[in-house]
Formats: structure tokens, C-alpha cells, sequence
């Protein structure tokens, strides 16, 4: 399978999806949106990944390639790709399906339990995951479900965390995909986020004592993606 994806920062990236591939031996390109590289063809790819980052959908005047890369989401989807968003990318996507992309009532910043909703036990893409599983998250924003979406996950902080689109487009509030080493990038690059107090915000020493969270987070990642690649 050939795959690319979209990143939006230096300091979020694939991380272990990027390990996956290397093991399942797809190949693996990137577009680094910041850089303003040229976007793909949508001939060289079978899946799109569509990466986090700390701007929001809203925010087209100051990153200008949003607007090129909604118009170029929505038309992988029409094209019948499999198309995967992370935090962002699942706000992107839910956001060029027509539905609503806003502040949450909670920053979620840390490990956080989600749990799958009915749809989601059934889901063949999540038929793996037990019933209640802790992903790493870090996020200010939420979406409504788009039309025809089935709601996967949720917790008590953010609703949505999850949704399916004809078993083929996946979008993700938390990360699956974090490593050790992306994490400590992530709380290097976003120190004006973690002064901030509350319920669902961890502390750096919390966020990376969790070993055994990450090692688990990979195997779901890698199950999860080994389904989606079936589809």
C-alpha cells in the first residue's frame, strides 16, 4: 500500500505510523505543509494520514495551505481513498464533511480513558480495542459527528473522539500514534499550553512516566491500521 501523509509541524509527525509502514513494508511519503511543498498526485496514494498541529480549521488567514489542503481532504474522499485524521486531521476532515469545528469545554493535554460506544464495538476497523482504552491526547478543539459518520469513542471530556465514515475514513481526537520521544517534542514546542490549570491537563513529568501507556498505544495503533488496510 502506498501511503502519504500531511505534516503541519516539525514537531508532530507520523512518529510510529512511520514504523508501521516501514514493517508492513508499504511505502511511506510526506508532505510538510509548513515548508509549502507541493501537494501529491492523487495517483501516487492509497491512504492519506492527516497529521495534528496546534493551529485550528479556522485559522486560514495565518496558515494559508488550510484552505489547499480541505479542498484537497475532500476530494480524496470523493476519489475513494482511505483517509486517516488525527487531532487536526480529524477536525479537518470533519470540517470539509460540512460539520461544526470549536473550542471544547476541557483542553485535554495527557492520558486520558476513552470509551468505545456501541458502533464501535461492532467496528471492524476498532474490533481489537477493549471496550475502554487510554490514548494519549492533546487538544483544545472537538467536532460534531459529519453526516453519515458513526460515533467510535468518547469520554467524559470531549464527545466525539472518534468517528467512521464508510469503513474506509477514519477521524481521531487522540493520538494512537505517539512515541516517548514525539511526546517530549510536543511538550518542548507547546510550554504556553501546559501553564494553563486544569482537569485534563497533565504534567510533563505525568505524560512521560507512562511506559507501559506508550508500548500499549503502539500495538492498538498498529492493530487498528492493519484493519484499515484490509478495508
Amino acid at each position: 500500500m502506498r501511503i502519504h501523509y500531511f505534516q503541519h509541524v516539525p514537531f508532530e509527525s507520523p512518529a510510529n505510523i512511520l514504523s508501521w509502514a516501514k514493517e508492513r513494508g508499504h511505502t511511506i511519503k510526506g508532505t510538510h505543509l509548513y515548508k509549502n511543498q507541493p501537494f501529491p498526485d492523487f495517483s501516487s496514494f492509497d491512504m492519506l494520514v492527516v497529521m495534528g498541529g496546534p493551529m485550528g480549521v479556522y485559522d486560514e488567514d495565518k496558515y494559508p495551505f488550510l484552505k489547499r489542503e480541505k479542498v484537497f481532504i475532500e476530494n480524496a474522499i470523493m476519489l475513494g481513498k482511505k483517509v486517516l485524521g488525527i487531532c487536526l486531521g480529524a477536525q479537518l476532515i470533519a470540517d470539509v464533511l460540512g460539520a461544526k469545528v470549536y473550542k471544547n469545554k476541557y483542553k485535554e493535554i495527557g492520558w486520558f480513558p476513552v470509551n468505545l460506544t456501541e458502533e464501535g464495538k461492532k467496528s471492524l476497523i476498532f474490533r481489537d480495542f477493549p471496550h475502554e482504552f487510554t490514548p494519549f491526547h492533546w487538544h483544545g478543539d472537538t467536532f460534531d459527528l459529519p453526516k453519515g459518520a458513526k460515533k467510535i469513542a468518547f469520554n467524559e471530556a470531549t464527545e466525539n473522539q472518534a468517528f467512521e465514515i464508510e469503513g474506509r475514513i477514519v477521524g481521531l481526537q487522540f493520538h494512537l500514534e505517539t512515541t516517548k520521544e514525539s511526546a517530549q517534542a510536543l511538550i518542548e514546542n507547546s510550554q504556553e499550553e501546559l501553564k494553563e490549570k486544569g482537569k485534563y491537563i497533565q504534567t510533563p513529568k505525568e505524560m512521560l512516566s507512562k511506559d507501559d501507556y506508550f508500548i500499549v498505544i503502539k500495538h492498538q495503533l498498529y492493530s487498528m491500521l492493519d484493519n484499515l488496510e484490509k478495508v
